[in-house]
């Protein structure tokens, strides 16, 4: 996928940073889903396998600066999980919940990363996307980035409004997630049942 990726760029022409989406069936086939010619809300999965600041990376090739990283030199390690926070209901079929956060802990510690500019007395706006923040967990393997990620939002507490933390802990805490036992049906057949 990585090669087809930046294959795509090259005959496109592009040059800054980008994404370029696939979906995998069971049999490891990809399938192209889209480009988009801007950093993604799941940029820091990147950021945290690779080390590299993709935002600042971006701003640099914006300001002319030449991309100084060769693909061969990158290097992946370990396994990163990032879930949105979102100030929604889900039992009310994922409704928005916007109004003023009243107390708020955020969890923190070694391979925890939060993204996000809430605080204590913040009020989320009606008229913007319902993400308040992303929490990104980065381990050795996936499964100790799962145990991260499940300490972190079991020590995540946003009150005043409503929030999909409880919904995320469904998920991670899920048998077949764990396993890696997942596809585009997931959701509705394990978590929503």
């Amino acid at each position: 996928m990585g090669e087809a990726a930046v294959k795509a760029a090259k005959v496109a022409g592009y040059y800054s940073c980008g994404t370029i989406e696939f979906l995998v069936d069971s049999d490891k086939n990809f399938y192209f889903m889209e480009m988009n010619t801007r950093i993604q809300v799941e940029h820091p999965i990147t950021e945290e396998r690779t080390g590299i600041d993709i935002v600042k990376a971006q701003i640099k090739i914006a300001a002319g600066e030449p991309l100084k990283l060769k693909q061969k030199n990158i290097e992946f390690r370990g396994h990163s999980i990032e879930c949105r926070i979102n100030a929604e209901n889900p039992s009310k079929n994922f409704m928005p919940c916007p109004g003023t956060i009243t107390g708020l802990n955020l969890p923190g510690g070694n391979g925890v990363r939060i993204d996000t500019a809430i605080y204590e007395g913040y009020t989320i706006p009606p008229s913007y996307d319902s993400m308040i923040a992303k929490i990104i967990t980065h381990g050795d393997t996936r499964n100790e980035a799962i145990s991260k990620m499940k300490r972190a939002l079991e020590e995540t507490v946003i009150e005043g409004v409503d929030s999909n933390v409880d919904f995320l802990l469904k998920i991670i805490k899920n048998p077949n997630f764990i396993r890696g036992n997942f596809d585009t049906s997931f959701i509705e057949k394990e978590i929503l049942k």
